[in-house]
């Protein structure tokens, strides 16, 4: 039997890159999912297809990752469809990069609403639908304690409030067997960060690995942090960044 057989999971920026292939994953484990989207209309509808066609439940719903009204609003509109939420995986999230004194104070703040207060909601109205023993997984990022770039100030303070947050929400949620996790990837192929773009010859020279990670390889720990082999693992931070961090 599929691992997530039964199990409800609603992912936050899952119409493409990391995001769409956990809910390919979790779907491919049994699970019906609902995935969330800003702009990315068409990707996330395919996305719905492909699963459905595949013979699985799905649906996407658009919420904006600093309202905080709509991520609420989604949150209940997929609890009332499928029943219950099972699985959170916050993926959604906002990156920018420039130096201190020219970053716009407006862009902070978004930042924070996106990569952290957004994240926040989630969790709590989530673990309202959400039965004893469910799974809240974050994504954060390697930057939270390692900055290889200038300009990464706002977003390593973000994903660092993430990190805590796990931590911290995981000793909230114990009493209910809920798992709190948080997956940091590093250098991953995505349309953002293509592994043939510009940049990637000198960053894949920071890996040990050599190489640049595959969306697969985040939605594979995301797949067993949801599943039953993970139930007594919670507040950790886990790397998949190919040695870039050591």
């Amino acid at each position: 039997m599929p691992s997530l057989s039964g199990k409800v999971a609603f992912i936050t920026g899952g119409g493409r890159g990391i995001g769409a292939a956990i809910a390919r994953r979790f779907a491919r484990e049994g699970a019906a999912v609902c995935i969330t989207y800003v702009t990315s209309a068409q990707e996330a509808a395919s996305l719905v297809a492909d699963i459905e066609r595949e013979g699985g439940r799905a649906m996407a719903l658009q919420a904006e990752g600093a309202d905080m009204q709509a991520i609420q609003t989604t949150i209940r509109t997929a609890a009332e469809h499928f029943g219950k939420i099972d699985v959170l995986v916050n993926n959604a999230g906002m990156l920018h990069v420039d130096t201190i004194d020219k970053f716009p104070v407006e862009t902070m703040q978004r930042m924070l609403a996106v990569n952290v207060a957004g994240v926040f909601v989630a969790i709590q109205e989530s673990v309202r639908f959400m039965p004893d023993g469910g799974r809240v997984i974050n994504i954060g990022s390697i930057t939270s304690d390692y900055v290889p770039i200038a300009g990464a100030s706002v977003y390593a303070t973000t994903k660092g409030a993430l990190a805590s947050m796990t931590r911290a929400l995981a000793r909230d949620l114990g009493t209910r067997g809920i798992t709190v996790n948080n997956i940091q990837p590093g250098r991953i192929d995505t349309d953002m960060n293509p592994a043939d773009g510009p940049m990637a010859g000198r960053l894949s020279a920071s890996i040990a690995l050599g190489h640049y990670g595959e969306v697969e390889d985040v939605a594979s720990l995301a797949a067993f942090l949801a599943g039953p082999e993970a139930k007594f693992i919670t507040g950790a931070n886990m790397k998949v960044d190919g040695g870039t961090s050591l």
